[in-house]
């Protein structure tokens, strides 16, 4: 009899261990739900900001969420905090914060996912921002890695022209690179990276083709690139589409601005 109740109560015991059990797994999967939709939510909202120009509202959005494990929000935060850092409005002391804030949430989008293609690409945009701060012996050092990025992003997604139009801006930077900073290149590697204005025309057209019209800068840097070559109708063609662009941001006036320099000076 003794035996018998002993059974019993861990019988009891074990059936109510298993239905603990059970809830917690409940709860768990539950808040794990609740965990995923709100990162889809607060992607949407970012998408949704980012689209409409609203770039220091989709900073303190995102900033809440710099402590996130998800590869998704912090290259979206690095992306913010590097946009918020471009505005003529930041501060000099802000804007060396703010890069060194996005560089930091590039690395860690990377590290929660190598196999994102916006994390390779904010990586390297970043990581190329840095360098403004720490020298032109930093930036030309880390020019290799960059470039690795930004090939490793687009072999993870073939359709993003804006990283294709980057590596035509590595290139563009290489070929008209002066004297001095091919030496310390030369220091600095073996085999110093070097590129041609043909190379760089190549990804500059070749983004255009992924998706027409997608960038002001990149019908800049087509008639800027065309001016290199010397092939001054092609040049106009480009600077004019690029000072017809319309104005969303102030990137976009800024283009526009420059074009229209280029445009006078032919």
């Amino acid at each position: 009899q003794v035996l018998r109740k002993s059974l019993q109560r861990v019988v009891v015991l074990s059936t109510g261990s298993f239905l603990v059990y059970e809830a917690h797994k409940l709860i768990s999967g539950l808040a794990e739900v609740h965990a995923s939709f709100k990162v889809e939510e607060v992607i949407e909202q970012a998408d949704y900001l980012y689209g409409s120009g609203e770039t220091e509202k989709l900073h303190q959005l995102l900033v809440q969420h710099k402590n996130s494990e998800d590869a998704e929000l912090l290259w979206r935060l690095a992306r913010a905090s590097r946009d918020l850092a471009q505005l003529s409005s930041t501060s000099a002391e802000e804007k060396r914060k703010l890069t060194y804030e996005a560089f930091e949430c590039a690395k860690r989008a990377l590290e929660k996912n190598e196999s994102n293609s916006a994390a390779h690409k904010w990586y390297g945009i970043c990581l190329s921002d840095v360098g403004d701060f720490e020298g032109i012996k930093t930036k030309i050092g880390n020019a290799i890695v960059i470039k690795e990025h930004f090939q490793r992003a687009i072999e993870l997604n073939p359709k993003d022209a804006t990283t294709i139009h980057l590596i035509g801006i590595w290139c563009y930077s290489f070929a008209e690179m002066p004297w001095y900073q091919r030496k310390i290149a030369a220091t600095l590697f073996a085999t110093p990276p070097t590129s041609t204005f043909q190379e760089a025309l190549h990804y500059f057209h070749m983004a255009e083709e992924v998706d027409p019209n997608f960038y002001s800068k990149n019908l800049l840097f087509l008639g800027k690139t065309y001016l290199k070559l010397n092939n001054k109708k092609l040049a106009l063609l480009w600077l004019s589409k690029a000072k017809e662009y319309p104005a969303h941001t102030e990137e976009d006036k800024q283009v526009q601005k420059e074009a229209l320099q280029l445009l006078n000076s032919i």
